[in-house]
């Protein structure tokens, strides 16, 4: 960003789920005229035409219908980096905002939401293997901007459609306990007979620790002597991932 401190005095009222109830029509006409030239930006352009503060201008429409919101989207992307931080930002990060109640949440954490339940649909019964960008995609949309570690198993039939989506474990910024026979279990489990496993790194370097690839080869152990395949590993960065298979760790 380019200021860092220009945001960081800013005197922003405190606004709660009250708002939403108040008309936008209320708003000063200069707001309902930027808010109307915004939206039709965005319905002819996408979102390739908007820069990430008027996304989040958009989104905050809703919760703050008659104040100015682009000085909030500023310094909430200050403070958190990009749009999808902003989304993933923990809740009590966000309620230490200046500027951010009950109702701004409650948007952002709308479209963390529906992003993931979008990017999760794209994978849903359909061959994984032959959708691994559409994994990967939903993978990095929630997991990429996490403060914590999480460890996540794609169980997988014959055919390496998905079976189940499940979370495993939750960790501290650099640990998550994992428990190789515990995955095994859930696979028999499920009938599954292939695993994706897949987990982040909130550092941002998705570099495998030395712990990372012992566990991988204990998961590869159990797995194999039960007849089930361990397709890949991945771990998951800020801006990038590292597929076990790809390599050469598996």
């Amino acid at each position: 960003m380019g200021n860092t401190h220009a945001f960081s005095d800013l005197n922003l009222p405190l606004f709660d789920s009250d708002e939403v109830a108040q008309p936008a029509a209320q708003a000063p006409s200069y707001l309902r005229d930027h808010r109307k030239r915004l939206r039709d930006r965005f319905l002819q352009g996408g979102a390739d035409a908007l820069p990430d503060y008027e996304m989040l201008e958009l989104v905050l429409f809703r919760a703050i219908p008659r104040q100015d919101v682009k000085p909030l989207a500023r310094a909430l992307l200050e403070q958190f980096g990009d749009f999808n931080a902003v989304l993933s930002a923990p809740k009590d990060q966000l309620e230490a905002m200046k500027g951010v109640g009950e109702a701004v949440i409650c948007e952002l954490k709308i479209v963390e939401a529906a992003a993931h339940r979008l990017s999760q649909t794209r994978i849903r019964q359909k061959p994984v293997l032959s959708s691994w960008g559409a994994l990967l995609d939903y993978c990095r949309t929630t997991m990429a901007h996490r403060a914590t570690e999480q460890f996540r198993v794609f169980f997988l039939d014959r055919k390496n459609t998905l079976i189940a989506d499940e979370e495993q474990a939750q960790g501290t910024v650099d640990h998550v306990p994992v428990y190789p026979r515990e995955i095994v279990k859930r696979a028999l489990l499920l009938n599954a007979s292939a695993l994706i496993m897949v987990h982040n790194h909130p550092s941002g370097d998705p570099t495998p620790s030395s712990a990372d690839i012992e566990m991988t080869q204990q998961v590869v152990t159990a797995a194999q002597a039960l007849g089930i395949t361990l397709h890949d590993h991945v771990i998951i960065g800020k801006s990038q991932e590292v597929s076990f298979r790809a390599d050469g760790y598996l």
